[in-house]
């Protein structure tokens, strides 16, 4: 069985070989849009690539070269952005069309008439419709330079090119649908503006839907406030001072869904003498968005950061439409929206303020006196290429925090590492600027609603938003007062707030709209902090320092932090508890759960014996209240709360009645207490079951996979989200970037595709790739092919 990699047994930076070699079917296709040379080198394209050749023109709109090396990976290169926007596009339509066309249907509000009006459809039409509407995009478009535009014109050109070639030859999930169209530039602008918002005015598309006044007949909507539960990241950047050579190293942990348009997608991007950036992006944006080049390494994490605050409304006691603001009252806009749906067209009206749109759930009801709107700070955000593009050419932390503070970045921290040896973190993302003061003063409680979620006096002109010059976004808080931080040591992030980045240096000081300070982290943050530090002690024993495959065998070992803090109390109890346990009015010996937890090995590997009976049993138990014999302790965040409580009785007895639980459980569905997690957690790809490493992050685990159990398989599967793409980018003694990474889902999302599953096989055993950068890397690639895409 492969072990885990370590700097001992294993170096995980070999280059895996190829798993599956490729062949193409060429056919002539003339284009009457278009002159095409196709010039191909070593072996032919990918099977869903069209080869066409007509005689060569003089001169080119479009002219870019892609090359394709193992595991699906394109390298589009071009001489300007038109040229490269095509090429980008070409290159992952391959790979995603279906879920790229999906998208332009839902940021477009036709996904009623496509799939019918169920499933939250209708409610994601009206949303798309009112909120991406031509004001609204004109006016990004705008703000958008002549690079963005001519990058975008050739996307789309690219985007509409491929799907020519392939209309006849899709993908099974979008196989001769006539939902997949031709893309505009406009569409393109309306999936950037979409990302913008996902996490604050996107979370709210039912309640804007569903808001009507008192007495309309409305569907029944419950806000969920925990939708993100789950869903986030983990970093680590590493300084000169503790690494080998004195230049930084960074590991890139996004935790993000295996499934949809949230996907990342490997690529490679180049303009001679002016880009030359590899990474991911997610499968409907258009820039690297984590990633590396020659001289920084970048990834991100989901922050704490507010996008959206609602407020409160007063109502005017003769007519629920207008809302007080100061010592007036002002009507509600009525917006009329035209739904296309399976039957024809449906009218629909959305309620609007100077603030945004009115929103009603369970939680947020529309009373005779009292209403709520939600402003997002990211509606108005045009500045993502611009940012993505200045951090895309970075060449030292420097810029990568000059190209943080154009403010393009919506909703995510960002952590940084260069090859001069500094370590950073950053939340300089777009969030209300809101102060302290402002926040205290002008909060509104609401009943069930928690207190997370921001509700501001919308009666009160004093508790709007500040505007500030300095913010790039109208609203937004401008970047200086944003935290930010430098380290010759070490930064970590696990999408806790700010504050706790390195307990070396704790962040204090800022406004409670970036997140909160001085309070509990999770066990995910405690982990890795204390999976840092002690491979820093270990290492400074030994006289040595740290290296890429540290940081490797940190994330690929599946330790489960949480289990080794906690276990060693269970099997403590298992020792000197009674038996049987009564659960349920039924009597169980609990002796075979607690002798599968003896045996195993503390970590979420696919051979790992016994990591489903403490999964289930942490579930169960880790809701009890006074769990933890020490509490939070601010000065010891990383260490508290510790300890099961176990000299208290009602404490006692919920980790008894959770461990006969957990064996229950597992009995009833007839799986050994000692199965092997691989046997139980695995991602169906065509006729094979890949077993997947990893576990939930709540209960502890650093390398995180969510899945359900799934009744009908017997098992967690198929995989939700979890570690994604994963890279670790260290640079040599003389300065040479050095990146290597896996993206745990593969390439491709078309099951015929040889890229389909391949990279998970290699996930599967903890493994990592070499990622082809350089040229030289590049050109000696065994299954190099390369297409020249002219028009």
């Amino acid at each position: 069985m492969y072990q885990a990699p370590s700097s001992e047994n294993h170096d995980p930076r070999v280059k895996v070989s190829p798993l599956v070699s490729k062949s193409t079917l060429a056919r002539a296709l003339g284009l009457a849009s278009a002159m095409i040379l196709l010039a191909a080198c070593s072996e032919p394209a990918p099977d869903t690539v069209q080869e066409a050749m007509t005689e060569a023109a003089p001169d080119y709109r479009y002219d870019t070269e892609i090359r394709w090396t193992s595991y699906g990976i394109p390298h589009v290169k071009a001489e300007d952005w038109g040229s490269l926007g095509y090429g980008f596009a070409y290159a992952t339509a391959n790979d995603a069309i279906c879920t790229i066309a999906r998208d332009v249907l839902m940021v477009n509000g036709e996904l009623s008439a496509n799939f019918g009006r169920d499933g939250g459809n209708y409610e994601s039409d009206v949303f798309h419709r009112a909120v991406l509407d031509d004001a609204m995009i004109e006016r990004f478009r705008q703000g958008q330079s002549e690079q963005t535009i001519d990058f975008s014109a050739g996307y789309v050109a690219g985007y509409n090119r491929y799907l020519s070639e392939n209309a006849s030859n899709l993908p099974p999930a979008c196989a001769g649908a006539d939902w997949v169209r031709q893309l505009t530039e406009r569409d393109v602008d309306k999936l950037t503006v979409g990302v913008g918002i996902r996490y604050g005015l996107g979370l709210f598309q039912r309640e804007m839907a569903n808001a009507a006044p008192p007495g309309a007949e409305v569907a029944a909507v419950a806000t969920d406030f925990d939708q993100l539960a789950g869903i986030g990241s983990n970093a680590v950047a590493l300084g000169g001072e503790v690494t080998e050579n004195g230049s930084g190293i960074l590991l890139g942990n996004p935790h993000y869904p295996w499934q949809g348009s949230s996907r990342f997608h490997m690529i490679h991007t180049t303009i001679p003498g002016e880009l030359d950036v590899m990474g991911v992006s997610l499968y409907t944006t258009s820039r690297v968005s984590i990633g590396f080049n020659h001289d920084v390494a970048w990834t991100h994490t989901v922050s704490t950061g507010m996008r959206s605050t609602l407020y409160a409304l007063e109502l005017d006691p003769e007519d629920p439409t207008r809302y007080r603001y100061g010592d007036e009252y002002r009507d509600m806009e009525e917006i009329t929206i035209n739904v296309p749906v399976d039957s024809g067209t449906q009218t629909h009206t959305v309620y609007s303020t100077h603030y945004g749109p009115v929103v009603v759930s369970a939680q947020l009801p529309w009373t005779e006196s009292m209403a709520f709107a939600i402003r997002d700070v990211n509606l108005y955000n045009d500045r993502s290429a611009a940012t993505y593009d200045a951090l895309n050419k970075a060449e030292s932390i420097d810029d990568v925090e000059a190209a943080l503070s154009m403010q393009g970045v919506s909703w995510v921290n960002t952590i940084a590492a260069d090859r001069h040896g500094t370590a950073f973190y950053a939340d300089i993302s777009v969030v209300p600027n809101v102060d302290a003061e402002l926040f205290e003063r002008c909060r509104v409680p609401a009943e069930g609603v928690p207190s997370r979620l921001v509700i501001l006096n919308g009666a009160d002109p004093s508790c709007e938003w500040y505007a500030s010059d300095q913010s790039e976004v109208p609203g937004a808080m401008p970047a200086d007062n944003m935290p930010r931080l430098r380290r010759d040591d070490y930064v970590h992030n696990a999408n806790d707030s700010y504050w706790l980045s390195t307990p070396r240096e704790p962040l204090e000081g800022y406004s409670p709209i970036i997140g909160s300070e001085r309070s509990m982290v999770s066990l995910r943050t405690r982990a890795g902090l204390t999976f840092i530090e002690e491979a820093l002690q270990q290492k400074q024993a030994a006289g040595e320092k740290m290296g890429p495959q540290d940081l490797q065998s940190m994330l690929f070992s599946h330790r489960h932090y949480g289990a080794e803090q906690y276990l060693d109390s269970v099997l403590a109890l298992c020792e000197s508890a009674e038996q049987p346990v009564t659960l349920d009015d039924n009597e169980v010996d609990v002796t075979p759960a607690c002798e599968a937890l003896a045996a195993w090995d503390r970590r979420e590997d696919i051979d790992s014996r016994g990591a489903h009976v403490w999964r289930e049993f942490w579930r169960d138990v880790s809701g009890t209240d006074n769990l933890y014999s020490v509490p939070f302790d601010v000065a010891d965040a990383v260490n508290t709360p510790r300890d099961l409580a176990l000299e208290r009785t009602e404490v006692r007895q919920a980790v008894l009645e959770s461990l006969a639980h957990a064996q229950t459980f597992w009995q009833d569905q007839g799986v050994a207490l000692d199965a092997e997690l691989g046997t139980l957690q695995y991602e169906p790809r065509n006729d094979e079951n890949i077993p997947i490493p990893g576990g939930d992050g709540g209960a502890g685990m650093w390398s995180v996979i969510t899945s359900r159990f799934n009744p009908e398989a017997g098992a967690y599967t198929p995989i939700l989200h979890g570690n994604s793409y994963m890279q670790v980018v260290s640079w040599d003694a003389d300065g040479r970037v050095n990146p290597t990474g896996i993206l745990s889902y593969s390439q491709s999302e078309d099951p015929r595709s040889p890229h389909f599953a391949d990279q998970t096989r290699l996930y599967s055993q903890s493994m990592w790739l070499d990622l082809p950068f350089h040229e030289a890397d590049i050109l000696a690639d065994p299954e190099l092919r390369t297409l020249r895409l002219q028009e």
